[in-house]
């Protein structure tokens, strides 16, 4: 019995009609003599919905009762035992009744699956996992039931159910979507054309990407390897020298001309030991084309056009980055450079564009510089220039009537010798000395045509011909190789003092190092292995690169750390010479890993300690600040309930009075207490728009006496972009720490201006100030500046109102008012669009 097949109708918002489509294929399906039942669906009252249910066969709900309701959800047992061939169930993200067997709908559509049911399911884009956050920045609204994203894409079809925003609205206005007395409010906020057309973007890009894999696995299963131009796909090539960026910003500008384009940018490694391009500025350039929006790609190839252009095929790229060649004009001898190689045998399904940059034609240094191994193609070439050159040379010459004597003929063989060294190395240039000192005497030295030499002058002039070819090959070939040397030593050095660097200020992770690793010795993939024990399994603290290996025994190269620890690299065998730079790597990885061990254990015994203070601190604001309102409370409450005594109307009323500031004070402070809970927990999440300062500060100050605060807020500021309730919560607390420490009968000044992209909201008051050394401390939980009395609070008003500023992206701080004081200033973003157009308000005194 195979697995079920899953379809998904996703709807791009509420309402866009998703069950109604699902039960429509229904109908199509029963119409063709498929098995197929309802499981479970919800028509929500909706008339059209609820007439598509008729016809088709609808498996029994189960009842569950739940505080006190009954509620009904899928049965999965009779479904199952009904076992139909195709299950209706709505509502993937859907969250089971306590009581039931999964705790979500996409549980028990995954035992449908299993048992071999076809399941036909709805689903909509505001209820995928990832996009929860982005959701709730879009409608305001976080969306408590979600469904893993995985679980949607492995979908076997996915349908996208979309409509207009103004169509949907058009639709919920006639009473389509929502009952009448909800449509309104409907309307005015959820289903704005703003939300709308959001939400069926992000539907649109999300089924675009899907859409996307279905392609490239189809591409792969086909074993398609020209480009089909559904997308733009721009390729940059880099090798490591600095205008790469260069070339990942011309890239962005071009990617930014057409809607949903793609920048990869890939960096082409020889496999041949430590890799010639600057770990440093790879990085800058890893950072650089991440943060515009593109990703960093890791490829090993010696025939770098070959493999580039493997790599954009592969990825069904449709235009290639390059920059003009750094070679100098000499240098192209030794063939045409990767850009022209690449624009020849690109074809005409991919673009090639060579862009000029500040490097180009200012030189690479010498080829035989460039690694260890010179490539087939080098040594085929000296091989040619070492034996070939000097048999065509001598049917040249032999063709002569006057050949141009000895002397220069030995001087065109040696040019052979030297041009097959550079090329070729040390064993192609002693071939060539051997090859031209036999030609030199069977065709140049009397008598020709044999192998003897009459004049032994002749004979010492062969004989130091070979000498001084053989000792120009060893010098070239060992200039080449100390060139070599000195390159492989610079790369160490350098790698090995952005590693140091990188220890000292702490910077490096260790998926980054891992990283690092890989690009640094051309690797496929690279994982740090350990175990507790050596009987103990191999268990991965970490890896990058595609299939990792589980142990070293199984990786190309391992570097022990320790007795438990071990660094294992897949993709090739490495020469000794590497492994010393590979065991810095190795040790670094031990380190990191702990110090992130540390760290983690560092932030948990931080996190107890924090709460153990603050466990104890509210232990203390029980028993004083809390204690104090409830005695006062329960003696008026005491007093009134006693027969003992008869009240008269005044002195009931002041016991009242006594009982709702004792409740006022009670309820400010677990409000407090609330808060601070709440960003300790990291749980509060702002709801960011643009609004008027004069439509929240004013709300702020109801909690403060009356003629004890002057306002003074511009018709002219911009407006700002805050969570509403969190700012009128900061900026009362503000106030009310203020107006606290005020002398009697001066006023606090809540004043505001705009400063640029700004507006600062200065709270002004006239109290005892606070000195420098105390002016961060007084933002701490818990803490009360001065002789401040029990009973005046817990200390928690300023911390509430920096954590509160601080998640809207603001600041707080305090500052000295000129003449005796503190000022409090609150800092907020200005809005980015216009500043509002407002009428002329009436006059307004808060004094």
């Amino acid at each position: 019995m195979g697995r079920g097949k899953l379809r998904i109708y996703l709807g791009a918002a509420p309402g866009v009609g998703k069950t109604y489509a699902m039960l429509s294929e229904a109908h199509r399906r029963v119409e063709r003599g498929t098995d197929c039942v309802v499981a479970f669906v919800e028509h929500h009252d909706r008339p059209r919905t609820e007439v598509m249910l008729h016809g088709l066969e609808a498996v029994r709900r189960r009842e569950l009762e739940y505080r006190g309701t009954v509620f009904t959800e899928m049965d999965i047992d009779a479904v199952l035992e009904r076992r139909p061939a195709v299950a209706l169930v709505d509502e993937l993200a859907h969250t089971n009744v306590p009581g039931s067997r999964n705790a979500k709908r996409w549980q028990d559509v995954e035992e449908l699956l299993k048992a071999g049911i076809e399941v036909v399911s709805t689903v909509n884009i505001q209820h995928l996992e990832s996009l929860g956050d982005v959701v709730e920045s879009i409608t305001g609204v976080r969306q408590q039931e979600t469904v893993p994203d995985e679980i949607v894409r492995r979908a076997d079809q996915i349908e996208l159910v979309d409509m207009s925003p103004q169509a949907l609205r058009r639709r919920m206005a006639h009473g389509n979507v929502y009952k009448p007395d909800k449509v309104d409010a409907a309307l005015s906020h959820y289903f704005r054309p703003g939300n709308l057309t959001a939400l069926r973007e992000l539907a649109l890009l999300w089924v675009a990407d899907r859409v996307d894999e279905y392609l490239q696995q189809y591409r792969g299963e086909h074993n398609i390897r020209s480009t089909w131009q559904a997308r733009e796909r721009i390729v940059v090539g880099l090798t490591g020298g600095p205008e790469g960026r260069t070339l990942i910003r011309r890239a962005a500008r071009m990617a930014a001309k057409g809607s949903g384009s793609e920048i990869l940018a890939v960096y082409i490694a020889r496999s041949d030991g430590l890799t010639a391009a600057s770990p440093k500025e790879l990085t800058v350039q890893r950072t650089l084309v991440e943060d515009l929006g593109g990703t960093f790609h890791h490829v090993i190839g010696d025939d770098i056009p070959s493999a580039l252009l493997e790599f954009a095929r592969g990825v069904n790229a449709t235009q290639i980055v390059l920059g003009s060649s750094r070679r100098k004009t000499w240098q192209y001898i030794f063939g045409p450079g990767v850009g022209a190689t690449v624009a020849r045998e690109s074809g005409p399904d991919l673009d090639v564009h060579i862009v000029t940059h500040e490097e180009a034609a200012k030189g690479r240094g010498l080829p035989v510089a460039r690694g260890a191994r010179l490539g087939r193609s080098r040594i085929v070439w000296g091989w040619l220039a070492g034996v070939a050159a000097p048999v065509l040379l001598s049917v040249l010459l032999t063709a002569l009537n006057n050949t141009p004597g000895l002397a220069n003929d030995v001087l065109l063989f040696l040019f052979l010798t030297v041009l097959a060294a550079l090329l070729g190395g040390l064993r192609p240039a002693l071939a060539s000395a051997a090859v031209g000192s036999l030609l030199l005497n069977f065709y140049f030295t009397p008598p020709t045509h044999t192998l003897t030499v009459a004049d032994p002058k002749n004979l010492v002039a062969i004989v130091i011909f070979f000498a001084v070819a053989v000792s120009v090959a060893s010098v070239v070939d060992l200039a080449a190789r100390r060139t070599h040397q000195a390159s492989r030593l610079r790369a160490e050095s350098e790698i090995l003092s952005f590693l140091a660097g990188s220890v000292l200020r702490g910077e490096t992770t260790l998926d980054a190092l891992l990283e690092r690793v890989r690009e640094t010795f051309s690797m496929e993939s690279v994982a740090l292995l350990e175990r507790v024990s050596d009987v103990d399994p191999w268990t991965r603290a970490g890896s990058v690169g595609p299939q990792p290996v589980d142990r070293p025994e199984s990786a190309d190269v391992d570097m022990p750390v320790g007795d438990h620890m071990a660094l294992a690299l897949s993709g090739r065998v490495l020469p000794a010479e590497d492994r010393r730079v590979l065991a810095a790597f190795a040790a670094q990885a031990a380190v990191v890993l702990d110090r992130q061990r540390l760290v983690g254990e560092a932030e948990q015994a931080r996190a107890l300690a924090e709460g153990n203070r603050i466990r104890t601190a509210l232990l203390a604001a029980v028993s004083h600040d809390l204690r104090t309102p409830l005695a006062g409370i329960k003696a008026s409450v005491t007093s009134l309930r006693s027969d003992d005594v008869e009240w008269s109307e005044e002195d009931r009323a002041e016991l009242l009075e006594g009982i709702e500031h004792g409740a006022d004070r009670l309820d400010h402070l677990v409000g407090n207490l609330l808060d601070m809970s709440r960003l300790q927990t990291g749980t509060v999440t702002p709801l960011m728009r643009e609004i008027d300062l004069d439509e929240v500060v004013p709300w702020a100050l109801g909690g403060v006496p009356e003629n004890s605060v002057e306002l003074d807020i511009p018709e002219s500021l911009p407006m700002v972009t805050v969570d509403p309730g969190l700012l009128e919560r900061a900026v009362a607390n503000i106030v009310e720490n203020a107006v606290k420490y005020s002398p009697e009968g001066r006023h606090v000044t809540v004043a505001a201006s705009a400063l640029g992209a700004r507006v600062e909201v200065r709270v002004v008051d006239r109290g005892p100030g606070v000195p420098d050394d105390a002016k961060d401390r007084i933002f701490e939980p818990f803490q009360r500046h001065g002789d401040a009395p029990r009973g005046a609070g817990v200390g928690l008003g300023l911390a509430v109102a920096r954590g509160f500023v601080d998640a809207m992206g603001g600041t707080l701080a305090a500052e000295d008012t000129p003449g005796g004081g503190l000022t409090m200033v609150l800092t907020l973003s200005a809005a980015s669009g216009r500043e509002p157009v407002r009428p002329e308000p009436p006059a307004r005194s808060l004094t």
